[in-house]
C-alpha cells in the first residue's frame, strides 16, 4: 500500500460513495477523533459535516480552523464504533486507542487503515454551526490508499473486500460497498 496524494480536483470523489466518516482535529497540542455519520459533499471541493455540540472534536474545530475527514473500510468497524461511542470527556485517552500518523505539514492525527483522507478549511458560517451544528469546510489537502482510490477513481472490484468503504445503518449495522456496474450509454446515445 502507498498513500498517494489525490488531485483536488477529483477529491470530492472520495465522498461521493456516501460512506460513514471519521473526522478529526487538532489544536494547540490537543486532539481527538470522532465518528461522523452525516457529512456530505457540498460543491466539487466543499464538504459540510454535522458535528453537535456535545462532541469534544467540534472545539476543536472551532479553535484550529481546520478538520480531517476520514474515509473508513471494512476492517476498521470496531475502531468507527469505537470513536463513536466514546466520548472524549469520559474517556480522554481514546485518541490512544485509534491507530493515528501524520503526513508532513499537516497537523492534524489521520487515522491509520482508512481508504482516504480530506483535510478541511472552516469556512465560517456562525448561524449554521450555531442554529444546524454545521460546518462546511474547503478541501484543502486529500490522499488515498492507492489500492482502493487510484488516478481519481474509485477501485473497489480490483481491492481486497477489507478495503471497502462501511456505511453504518443503525446498532452496529454496517453494510459494504458492493460491486462495481457501469452503464456504456446514456439518453441520446445509439
Amino acid at each position: 500500500m502507498a498513500i498517494k496524494p489525490v488531485d483536488l480536483r477529483k477529491a470530492y470523489r472520495l465522498l461521493q460513495v456516501g460512506p460513514t466518516t471519521m473526522i478529526s482535529a487538532s489544536h494547540d497540542g490537543d486532539k481527538n477523533v470522532m465518528t461522523a455519520a452525516w457529512v456530505s459533499l457540498v460543491g466539487s471541493n466543499k464538504v459540510m459535516a454535522f458535528i453537535g455540540p456535545q462532541a469534544y472534536t467540534r472545539k476543536l474545530v472551532e479553535k484550529s480552523g481546520l478538520f480531517t475527514v476520514q474515509i473508513p473500510v471494512v476492517n476498521q468497524m470496531e475502531t468507527v464504533l469505537y470513536a463513536g461511542e466514546h466520548s472524549y470527556k469520559d474517556t480522554p485517552e481514546k485518541i490512544n486507542k485509534i491507530p493515528t500518523f501524520y503526513q508532513e505539514g499537516v497537523d492534524i492525527p489521520f487515522v491509520q487503515g482508512c481508504a482516504g483522507w480530506l483535510v478541511c478549511s472552516v469556512i465560517p458560517n456562525a448561524k449554521y454551526e450555531l442554529v444546524h451544528n454545521l460546518f462546511m469546510g474547503e478541501i484543502i489537502g486529500a490522499w488515498s490508499d492507492d489500492r482502493v482510490f487510484r488516478d481519481g477513481h474509485w477501485i473497489f472490484d480490483e481491492a481486497p473486500d477489507e478495503l471497502r468503504t462501511i456505511h453504518y445503518v443503525a446498532g452496529g449495522q454496517f453494510y459494504a460497498i458492493g460491486k462495481g456496474t457501469k452503464f456504456d450509454h446514456g439518453p441520446g446515445k445509439d
